[in-house]
C-alpha cells in the first residue's frame, strides 16, 4: 500500500477545527516561487501548481523506469500546500490578493535526494514538455507552530486566524511570523470540484512564548 502523508501524520494534516499547538519537524519540498493573485486565469500561480505536480508525479513514476532512487517507496502525492506573505504586512490581508507572494509546495519523501530531484526536474521538463526549472528542492524546519482546520472559504479564514490569535494570548504565547516564518495553508480539498462551503485548509503560524 503507498504511503500517505495524510494518515500517517494525521497531527499536522488532519489536525481539529480549534487551535492546538505542534512541533513540526524539517521536511523536503517542492517549491515554486512567485507572487500575485492566485486566483488569476491562466496566471503565474496556477503555472506553478502545474510544475509541481509534474516534477512529484515523475518522483513517484520512477519506479517504472531506470531511475532507481536509494530508499524508494511508493507514496500518495502529499496535498498542495503553500507559503503566503504580503510586503508591509504582519499576517495576511485577504482583500488585496494581487499584492501576494507565495511559495506553492508539495511534500517530497525522505528518500529524496538533491541528484534526484534535480533528475526529477529535468525528466519532467522534457517528458510533460513543459518548463520546470522554476521548482527548487526547498527545506523547511517549521518548529513550534499554531495550527488548526478551517473549514469553508479562504475569504473567511481571517475568523480561524483570529481564533489562533486568541489562543496564542490564553496560553501565554504569540505569532513568530517574519522573512523566515510564514503564513502556511495546506489544501485538503480541490477547489475546482468541492463547494467554497466544504472546503478544508489546515491554517499554521509559527509562534513563541509571549
Amino acid at each position: 500500500m503507498a504511503f500517505d502523508f495524510k494518515k500517517e501524520y494525521k497531527e499536522f494534516y488532519l489536525p481539529k477545527s480549534t487551535p492546538q499547538i505542534v512541533t513540526v519537524p524539517k521536511a523536503g519540498y517542492i517549491a515554486v516561487r512567485g507572487q500575485g493573485d492566485p486566483n488569476e486565469e491562466g496566471g503565474a500561480y496556477q503555472a506553478a501548481v502545474g510544475v509541481l505536480y509534474a516534477v512529484a508525479y515523475t518522483v513517484k513514476m520512477s519506479k517504472l523506469g531506470d531511475r532507481r532512487m536509494a530508499g524508494y517507496f511508493d507514496f500518495v502525492v502529499p496535498p498542495l500546500e503553500g507559503f503566503w506573505w504580503q510586503e508591509g504586512v504582519r499576517g495576511v490581508d485577504y482583500a488585496h490578493k494581487d499584492a501576494f507572494h507565495w511559495i506553492a509546495v508539495l511534500r517530497l519523501p525522505d528518500f529524496v535526494a538533491r541528484e534526484d530531484f534535480d533528475w526529477a526536474v529535468d525528466t519532467a521538463s522534457k517528458k510533460k514538455k513543459l518548463d520546470c526549472s522554476a521548482a527548487e528542492f526547498l527545506i523547511v524546519d517549521e518548529g513550534l507552530c499554531v495550527q488548526m482546520m478551517h473549514l469553508g472559504p479562504y475569504d473567511d479564514e481571517p475568523a480561524s486566524v483570529a481564533l489562533m490569535d486568541a489562543y496564542l494570548k490564553e496560553n501565554g504565547y504569540e505569532n513568530d511570523l517574519s522573512d523566515n516564518r510564514l503564513h502556511h495553508e495546506i489544501y485538503l480539498t480541490d477547489a475546482r470540484k468541492v463547494a467554497p462551503e466544504k472546503w478544508k485548509t489546515v491554517i499554521r503560524h509559527p509562534i513563541r512564548k509571549a
